[in-house]
């Protein structure tokens, strides 16, 4: 750890130290040095070309597309985009690799540098990155569908990467994780990477230590293709009392890569961990060095939609959101565009966000359902953050306007107001008499709100809510109980 970097909690008087490596599939159709394709699901070995299988004298060509969504993660990040990086050959033994070497970068990577801003709750974190590098994937080995025997699937071998690599930043699973979403969120925000995790297009590596308090950092140990929020947590949480307990029997943490396995909820060493020297990085010289003018990076800066920090810098602003609300309304483009068409058309941007990221968030979580598949449009939610903000609704009354807009596709927010009787009473005379009726029945209730007793003057409103089943505006029946009780 850096000097200077905040601590965490503690978990049993140890500081837990965690960094990230990302595997993000590029978009591209085709493979970083091939043109075979890189679609998903295709039969074993039919989308592997000769250089992709490494057969003599075939030559790695470079993907410009890949170079071109490397470009635009390091803008989205605030990062350095180099203008000559080089491409080197990563020597390791694998059986679904089959050149014997992976090409990746290593001195002088594309991505220098940049940081992932987001919130752990209310309070606002930051983590560093170091780099982000271009590489090609390995193929797959097949273990299920054979009888004392593997199968190699090189489908995979050659699809662009861009692996991402944080300083050791994160103080917690908790934090890990929201690193993880909003590093997900940007990714495919900006369409460098389709984010998904079940195929295998987003995968982390956490690199996991402990150490007290003060003292130098600790042996790590590398949790590999973590392809889940859920189980990145778990992973995480259970390697840290793991090491905890190791070192509290007297035993030393040895560098390792470990492997997470849900059914058991337990991590388990896969090999001794390597170093950079295990690898014995050269560079490649299939390969020349990658050279990216400025004008290129600026022509992207240029033609990119607007970043989720940018916008949700500008709800901010333009809104008064607070810090926190702009950034989850900003979970997607698509979240994003119905707050603005909600928050715009309700002039009521506080009310937008809350119904946006409460009720709304809710059920299309229950119902695994996007938000471009809302039962509820923008334009009707707006017509009911409206009709609450001008008294028409109780905020109670509103989520039945809503349930019942949720089960009635392009139904009318105000004839629902009308045919439930959910109108407030506007009727300031009514209402009143209605008070006085309460305070009448309620006279020990009256002498202690009188004596200083709060709950005394709960029970009053909730009385006179009673009596007017729920219809009451509360902060009008609240105003009239102060007024009338001096």
């Amino acid at each position: 750890m850096q000097a200077g970097r905040p601590t965490g909690p503690l978990v049993q008087g140890y500081e837990v130290i965690i960094g990230f490596e990302t595997h993000t599939q590029l978009t591209t159709l085709s493979k970083i040095f091939s043109r075979a394709s890189t679609a998903f699901g295709a039969e074993p070995n039919t989308q592997a070309s000769a250089v992709d299988f490494a057969l003599p004298g075939a030559l790695p060509v470079m993907n410009k597309g890949a170079v071109q969504r490397a470009i635009e993660f390091g803008l989205a990040v605030n990062a350095h985009i180099a203008e000559a990086s080089v491409f080197a050959r990563k020597n390791y033994f694998y059986p679904d690799l089959p050149k014997g070497y992976q090409i990746s970068q290593f001195e002088i990577p594309v991505v220098q540098g940049g940081m992932v801003e987001f919130f752990l709750g209310d309070e606002k974190k930051t983590v560093r990155l170091v780099r982000a590098h271009l590489e090609e994937d390995a193929g797959k080995s097949l273990h299920e569908d054979f009888i004392g025997m593997s199968g190699i699937d090189l489908n995979r071998a050659g699809t662009p990467l861009l692996e991402i690599v944080t300083e050791p930043d994160m103080r917690s699973s908790a934090e890990a994780v929201a690193y993880a979403k909003e590093l997900h969120k940007i990714v495919t925000w900006i369409g460098i990477c389709d984010g998904n995790m079940q195929e295998g297009s987003f995968r982390c590596d956490a690199n996991v230590s402990v150490r007290k308090p003060g003292a130098e950092l600790g042996t790590r140990r590398e949790i590999k293709n973590l392809n889940s929020f859920k189980f990145m947590q778990q992973a995480i949480d259970y390697e840290i009392r793991w090491q905890i307990e190791q070192i509290e029997d007297g035993h030393a943490i040895q560098q390792a890569t470990v492997l997470f396995d849900p059914d058991t909820g337990e991590t388990r060493a896969m090999r001794t961990k390597e170093d950079a020297a295990d690898y014995r990085y050269f560079p490649d010289p299939d390969l020349p060095p990658l050279v990216i003018g400025r004008d290129w990076v600026e022509k992207t800066r240029a033609e990119m939609s607007e970043l989720p920090r940018v916008m949700a810098a500008r709800f901010v602003a333009d809104y008064g959101l607070p810090e926190y609300d702009a950034g989850q309304v900003t979970q997607s483009k698509a979240v994003a565009a119905y707050f603005e068409a909600v928050a715009a058309a309700s002039k009521q941007p506080k009310l937008a966000s809350n119904w946006v990221m409460g009720e709304l968030s809710r059920r299309l979580n229950n119902e695994e359902k996007p938000i471009e598949a809302s039962a509820v449009g923008a334009a009707q939610l707006a017509v009911l953050i409206t009709r609450i903000a001008d008294g028409t609704v109780s905020n109670n009354a509103a989520r039945q306007v809503f349930d019942a807009l949720w089960t009635a596709e392009g139904a009318d927010v105000d004839a629902i107001i009308e045919a439930k009787g959910l109108k407030q009473m506007s009727d300031t005379g009514e209402l009143e008499k209605i008070i006085d009726d309460v305070l009448a029945a309620n006279v020990k209730n009256v002498e202690e709100v009188k004596a200083g007793n709060a709950k005394a003057m709960n029970a009053l409103v909730g009385q006179a809510m009673k009596a007017t089943k729920g219809k009451a505006n509360p902060a009008q029946v609240n105003e009239l109980l102060k007024k009338k009780l001096g």
